[in-house]
């Protein structure tokens, strides 16, 4: 059992996949860089601090849904094709975005407000569970042997993109608007760019190759126990990687709160995230195809651990633009870098037949477990302990624990092994 890939993608069809994925992730970003006037919008009343941990919270539940979707759709990817899947996932979110854009807010319709975005980022959660899995495995299944690990980082390199993007409309909503017309609609305009964009993207994918011809065969009874082995790695790396990812996302939040920089500096710092953290998955993606997933993951997450609370610390002390975008540029560098080579290498370990659906629940609970709750760990750990480096720790942690996993990971690229 195996699956065929098609002829290579060109470059407009390969931009389409990864067009798709950028979109799905910047609406769901958005959310989070729009924490606090979102928080005004649905939990009004309250202070500050308590409207924030409200609206991250209702953040956190779409997370709760993606394992859920990692197995419904990541199943539907290995058993009725890669593409079925991506344009299931990309519906989906395509109406849970125009839903939560066009929820009224808790001074028109009460608590149905709250609830109704609660809903919606259910319905996100389980989109996105999906996407991951059946995306990753079309990216590797259709590339050329000596290019995998290049196209199999534009899962992550689009993801950051789309932090970008949503960075780059909210500096220009930031400019234009006034902090109560950003409350009142511009949270909303930024989720409705990325909603323009869907039936165009919906096209595009329907036109893409399928990548799996019958491979639905499940491993033997030998198999279940390196397969349970590698996803528990598997599962280390990513909630390390999702950490450090969502902790950078973070910066937006954290800039304009706790550093006290204006909301134009603290979307820069965002746009610098996305950049950098692009920037470092291509170059995992590019190295590692030459050199072997392992030396670039653990190269990386050598690098977080040596520089990370260094980055925070200068950030903190010295209140300047410049440092804030340097700081956050060479902790996203890395963070990307480290994340993208996880994903390779625990994509190409999986069988071909369950790689969409075990690399989708892998992800999906990782992104549960930590992505979900990061934030709100963040912003508590910060004003339980009073110290703003609190996230340098926490990420510092979950860097180490990560590092423990890719010692134990076997090399993946195909041009390493013996």
């Amino acid at each position: 059992m195996r699956s065929v890939p098609p002829k290579p993608l060109s470059l407009p069809q390969l931009g389409a996949v990864v067009a798709g994925n950028a979109l799905e992730f910047y609406d769901f970003l958005t959310f989070s860089f729009f924490a606090v006037q979102i928080g005004q919008v649905f939990f009004p009343g309250k202070d500050t601090t308590s409207s924030l941990l409200f609206t991250l919270a209702t953040f956190g539940v779409g997370f709760a849904t993606r394992p859920l979707g990692g197995v419904v759709i990541g199943t539907l990817g290995d058993t009725w094709g890669r593409k079925p899947a991506m344009l299931f996932s990309f519906g989906l979110m395509g109406f849970s975005i125009v839903g939560l854009a066009l929820t009224p807010s808790y001074a028109s319709i009460g608590w149905y407000a709250p609830l109704l975005a609660v809903l919606f980022r259910l319905l996100q959660g389980f989109a996105l569970g999906g996407e991951v899995g059946p995306t990753t495995a079309f990216l590797l299944e259709v590339a050329p042997p000596h290019k995998r690990g290049l196209y199999t980082s534009l899962q992550n390199a689009t993801q950051y993109l789309a932090t970008l993007a949503a960075g780059l409309v909210g500096l220009i909503l930031a400019s234009i608007l006034s902090p109560q017309q950003l409350t009142d609609f511009g949270w909303r305009i930024a989720l409705l760019i990325g909603a323009a964009v869907v039936p165009f993207a919906l096209i595009i994918r329907r036109r893409l190759p399928e990548t799996l011809h019958d491979v639905r065969a499940r491993p033997g009874r030998s198999k279940v126990g390196g397969l349970l082995w590698l996803s528990a790695l598997g599962l280390c790396m990513l909630a390390s990687a999702t950490i450090g990812t969502y902790t950078m996302n973070y910066m937006t939040t954290f800039a304009n709160r706790t550093l006290g920089f204006p909301a134009a500096w603290s979307f820069a710092a965002t746009i610098v995230v996305g950049a950098a953290a692009m920037s470092g998955a291509l170059l995992s993606g590019l190295i590692s195809d030459r050199v072997g997933r392992k030396p670039v993951m653990i190269g990386a997450s050598l690098a977080l651990l040596g520089l990370v609370v260094p980055c925070f610390t200068i950030m903190v002390h010295y209140h300047s633009l410049a440092v804030l975008l340097a700081g956050t540029a060479v902790m996203a560098l890395f963070v990307g870098m480290s994340a993208a080579g996880a994903v390779i290498s625990l994509a190409e370990s999986l069988p071909v037949n369950l790689r969409a659906g075990s690399l989708g629940i892998v992800y999906a609970l990782s992104i549960a477990s930590f992505g979900g709750t990061a934030q709100f760990i963040v912003t508590w750990l910060i004003d339980a302990t009073g110290s703003p480096l609190a996230p340098a720790w926490y990420m510092t942690v979950a860097v180490a624990l990560g590092l423990v996993a890719m010692l134990m990971m076997r090399e993946s690229a195909p041009l390493k092994r013996r």
